[in-house]
């Protein structure tokens, strides 16, 4: 059913032309404007969200940009710094500007507040965060819901189904703006019901899922009624990553793997299979990124004996992050919970074969002996033996992978298009908000 569904929505919206520019059906009324809401922006996990954001600008669409915190962040790509001057941080206004946006809607909709108020009471019962935060998210509603009312703001789209789905909801209940949300997992997908995921995705006018595993666990989220707001909407790349000079595999054996170095990445059990295959060959593994367990996948290191074969970078820009896969003979990503990580999509644009796990959205792109190698999560045995069966591989076997990787990424995750389905959408919400007026 989910690919017939998927057929017939990708039917009905623009596709991109030559060069990656999109057709002009695409386009939005220009009176149309858009609020875009993250927890944390700019963020270097967040590219894929910059990437839409900038592809719906293309468009003509006039993207008001919210964040919750971030704007003392060090920004390690100068697009990143670009994005933080356009963004309004809720926080930053401190308290006179919070307390000032809610004064506004208790005197001029006290209904609407008290509404807005009585959801977020709800919204606190039987969560995983405590009631004043709720409070909090409420007292960040009014201070967006104030600004989007100045700018003319009708609809507001946040990503995650966590807090920012949770504020988005409330401004609709403050403004009456419709809102919308897109969820990444695996958060919502280990706590939707604290999350109250049916709420969210009931009072919306539409849900977007990046991959069909994750539209699948919202199915398991909310009432068969609401599956129909439920639309796959992909992470894409811009055009720039399609067009970049293509290298030859390498013939350093080295790999390497990008994300945030966390237990959901698996980067420790990369380390003890990375072991076996280095005890025998001579070989190099790059660890791209940074985060909360680098003391513990440090200390591993030195276990194991594998300094000077083993590097971590830090958090790299995004252009540092092409230039080390195409530096590697593959990209290494042996997660243990995932949505469809945007890393293996550039992987795969950069003309690298991936190796990675039947997790998620991940087997939707990644195919085992085509675009790459898929192992069990959680077997180090059978990613020594990928690794391995990877250093062994002679180049043109690389060379067809990738080749057959760069296609499949392409048809499935070119931003133009994504954004063309995300405008589409759009433009329904609006209409459907006229036609209640």
């Amino acid at each position: 059913m989910s690919t017939a569904i998927d057929a017939l929505e990708r039917s009905k919206l623009p596709m991109p032309v030559a060069g990656g520019e999109t057709s002009p059906t695409g386009a939005l009324d220009a009176r149309f404007k858009v609020a875009y809401l993250v927890n944390q922006y700019p963020k270097v996990s967040h590219t894929f969200i910059r990437r839409e954001i900038r592809a719906l600008e293309r468009r003509g669409l006039h993207v008001q940009r919210f964040a919750i915190r971030g704007w003392a962040d060090a920004c390690a790509d100068p697009a990143d710094a670009e994005e933080r001057a356009q963004t309004t941080y809720v926080l930053k206004e401190g308290v006179l500007g919070l307390a000032g946006g809610v004064g506004s809607y208790l005197y001029k909709e006290p209904r609407r507040f008290l509404t807005a108020l009585r959801a977020a009471l709800r919204l606190s019962w039987n969560a995983d965060r405590p009631l004043p935060l709720h409070i909090m998210y409420l007292v960040q509603a009014c201070c967006i819901a104030r600004s989007m009312s100045a700018e003319g703001v009708t609809h507001i789209h946040a990503h995650f189904g966590t807090n920012p789905a949770e504020v988005a909801l409330l401004v609709h209940l403050l403004t009456g703006a419709s809102y919308s949300f897109t969820v990444h997992g695996p958060d919502e997908f280990d706590r939707g019901v604290y999350l109250h995921l049916d709420e969210k995705i009931g009072r919306s006018k539409f849900i977007v899922a990046v991959n069909s595993y994750c539209r699948s666990q919202m199915f398991r989220r909310t009432a068969y009624a609401n599956w129909p707001r439920i639309k796959v909407v992909h992470c894409g790349l811009e055009q720039a990553f399609f067009d970049a000079e293509a290298r030859p595999p390498a013939d350093i054996p080295r790999f390497v793997c990008v994300g945030r170095l966390c237990e959901q990445k698996g980067q420790l059990l990369l380390l003890d299979a990375f072991a076996r295959v280095a005890a025998k060959a001579d070989c190099r593994l790059v660890l791209a990124g940074d985060g909360e367990m680098r003391g513990e996948i440090e200390r591993r290191i030195g276990d194991l004996g594998l300094q000077g074969k083993v590097s971590i970078t830090g958090w790299i820009s995004e252009a540092q992050v092409r230039d080390e896969i195409q530096a590697a003979r593959a990209l290494v990503l042996p997660s243990f919970a995932e949505s469809l990580p945007v890393v293996i999509m550039e992987a795969m644009a950069l003309k690298r074969p991936v190796i990675s796990t039947y997790v998620a959205g991940i087997p939707e792109l990644v195919v085992p002996g085509e675009t790459g190698w898929l192992v069990p999560a959680g077997s180090i045995a059978q990613l020594a033996e990928a690794l391995d069966v990877c250093l062994q591989a002679p180049a043109e076997i690389l060379t067809r992978m990738g080749e057959t990787a760069y296609a499949r990424v392409r048809e499935r995750h070119h931003i133009d298009h994504e954004a063309g389905r995300l405008v589409a959408l759009f433009k329904a919400a609006d209409a459907s908000c006229e036609s209640e007026l």
